[in-house]
Parts: structure tokens; C-alpha cells; sequence
């Protein structure tokens, strides 16, 4: 299959690209020889080998035959129904589309339409769910072997200082990690509720971006499970931290930082007795490899997949409604643990 680049921003040209290189060389009978085709009407990326940029979406449809082709919608969230209505009316139907699906519930609802309406098979970026971490997380709870799980703490922490002060792609830190977090949550103990949350400002000398220093909220599952998610984007460290706690004992897991060290981390305690191990995960590769494979079905095998995309949206909709007044001033401040 051809690929077409949507949005050569961070996200497209930082990782889609990367990874789409490793992904053709990993797997090259998924993937089309001709190069890649990238738009981006905002900016201008400089030349890269094996890359093709056009300016429109109508010019780089041009170039591609829209039946044998993968769209990766790498625009701001902000954007994404108004994207996917371009795309779709052009006669693409396989679609990659970055985390979060939607910004709200009306917008979800719009990407849901054009769905039905036009056919389209919808991947939405996660690769948390293809981790070889949350493939033996899930691997403990199926097992029951360190009895029902009891609670899930998650800490998506990472300085976005330069991102956030330079562009307006994300509104709220709801958007930026906590995707991956509300995914990961709902693999592990299922169906959710947002029981409480809040969101706090990026603060910076005289500088003050609303809403995009840090978010947390917490989720009660149907099964008694509660989970806590935090994200703090002004901490000078980055970690990403999934901690369980089961009736006998728990688990501790940290993902991989950045394609520059592709290994997770996990250590199970058990009666005072701890067993450690290190993971291989290159696990965005790994799933883009995963979606690719699918697209080839002759049906729509991410339909399950969307459907709990759709269900992340949702609980980070409302979580947004709840933390939207009032605006916390710091997100590190001691009055801003107890929400988000």
C-alpha cells in the first residue's frame, strides 16, 4: 500500500516518518516501493530522501491512487473532523489518524458520521496497546494469579515547555498524554466513569498558557477498579509510570521514554519477593506494522479498536467539562494533587 503524510509537524515528520521507515524495512511486503507522499499546507519541511511534498490535499491525491492508499491524519486535534471530511471526499478510506480521536463529544460525533457515511477503516494511533509492558500487564490480570486487581496509578510526566509556549496544536494537557493513559486503563479493568478531575495552567515568568501545565483525573471501573491518571508537562523529568496493586501483591512498569532506548521495564512483588525484567519495545513500529497488516483485510478489522478509541474520547471529554473551572495556577502546586 501507498502512504500519504497529513500534517508534517511534530508528529508527522518526527514520528510518523521515522517509524514509517523502520516499519517499510521491518515489513516491506505491507508497503509500497514508491516514496512517501507528505502534505502540509502551513509549512514548508525541508527535503528527506524517499519523501514527496505537496502543498494540498488535491495535489497529493494526484499522486497516489486513493483505493491502495493509508492516510496518516498528523493534524491538531482541533482539526480533525474538518481533515477527515477532505480526505474522505477525495476517496481515501483507510485512515491512521494521531491520538486523540476527537477534542469533544460534538466533534466525535462528526468523525463517527463520516465514518458510516463514507466507508472509511479508522486506526487511531496508540501504540501503549501493542507494548510488550501492557501485553504482560494484561497477561497478570488474566492470570489471577496475584488476585482481582485493586487500583491503577498512571504518571505521564514530561517538560513541554518549548512546544507548548511555540505552537497551539494542543488546547488542554488532557490531549497530549492522557490518551495513552485512558487507553491503557480500560485494557486493564475495563468499562470506566470519570470520577474526578482537574487541569492546571503552563506558568513561566509573566507567561501563562491556560490549561497545559498538567491534568489528572480519576476513573472508577464497572469492575471496582479505581485509576488515577496524572500528567504533569512543566516536570524536568520525563517518566512513564503504570503502577498496579492487586490483592496479593503489585506491579510496577515504566514504558520506553523515546525511540532512543526502545525497552520497558517491569518489576512484580509478590510476599516481599521481587522479579525484575526488561522488555524489548519498539512498540509504535511494532504497531504501525500491526495496522498496516489489517488494512490489507478485505473488512474493517480496526472497527474494535475504534470503538475504544471512541470510548477514550469520551471519558476525556468529560474530563475536560469537569476540570474546566476553576484553572489551577501551577501544575505542581500541593493544591493541585488531589485533582485532574
Amino acid at each position: 500500500m501507498r502512504t500519504l503524510v497529513v500534517g508534517l509537524g511534530r508528529a508527522g515528520a518526527q514520528l510518523h516518518l521515522p517509524v514509517l521507515g523502520g516499519a517499510r524495512a521491518s515489513a516491506p511486503h505491507l508497503f509500497d516501493d514508491e516514496p512517501v507522499v507528505g502534505c502540509d499546507p502551513w509549512r514548508t519541511p525541508p527535503e528527506r530522501p524517499g519523501l514527496l511534498v505537496r502543498t494540498s490535499l488535491e495535489a497529493a491525491a494526484a499522486e497516489v491512487d486513493p483505493a491502495r492508499t493509508v492516510v496518516h491524519v498528523c493534524t491538531p486535534p482541533g482539526s480533525r473532523s474538518e481533515v477527515v471530511a477532505a480526505l474522505a471526499g477525495l476517496g481515501f478510506r483507510r485512515m491512521v489518524v494521531e491520538k486523540p480521536l476527537a477534542v469533544d463529544t460534538d466533534d466525535l460525533a462528526r468523525v463517527i458520521g463520516l465514518r458510516r457515511r463514507h466507508g472509511l477503516s479508522i486506526a487511531v494511533v496508540e501504540p501503549w496497546l501493542t507494548s510488550s509492558l501492557t501485553t504482560r500487564l494484561v497477561a497478570l490480570v488474566r492470570a489471577g494469579t496475584l488476585g482481582d486487581p485493586r487500583s491503577i496509578t498512571l504518571v505521564q510526566d514530561k517538560p513541554r515547555f518549548r512546544r507548548t509556549l511555540t505552537t497551539t496544536s494542543h488546547q488542554t494537557a488532557f490531549d497530549v498524554e492522557l490518551p495513552h493513559g485512558v487507553g491503557l486503563a480500560l485494557r486493564l479493568a475495563g468499562n470506566a466513569r470519570v470520577t474526578h478531575a482537574s487541569g492546571s495552567d503552563l506558568v513561566m515568568g509573566t507567561t501563562r498558557v491556560p490549561r497545559m501545565g498538567g491534568a489528572r483525573m480519576g476513573l472508577r471501573h464497572t469492575n471496582g477498579t479505581r485509576t488515577e491518571i496524572t500528567s504533569d508537562l512543566t516536570s524536568p523529568a520525563r517518566q512513564r509510570r503504570v503502577e498496579m496493586r492487586f490483592e496479593n501483591g503489585t506491579a510496577v512498569g515504566n514504558y520506553a521514554i523515546s525511540s532512543d532506548d526502545p525497552y520497558s521495564q517491569l518489576t512484580v512483588t509478590v510476599a516481599g519477593q521481587r522479579e525484575h525484567e526488561v522488555l524489548r519495545d519498539d512498540s509504535l513500529t511494532e504497531w504501525m506494522i500491526h495496522a498496516y497488516r489489517l488494512f490489507q483485510g478485505g473488512r474493517d478489522q480496526h472497527a474494535k479498536s475504534f470503538s475504544v478509541a471512541c470510548d477514550v474520547a469520551r471519558l476525556l471529554s468529560v474530563a475536560k467539562n469537569i476540570s474546566a473551572e476553576p484553572m489551577i495556577p501551577a501544575a505542581r502546586a500541593p493544591e493541585a494533587v488531589h485533582v485532574v
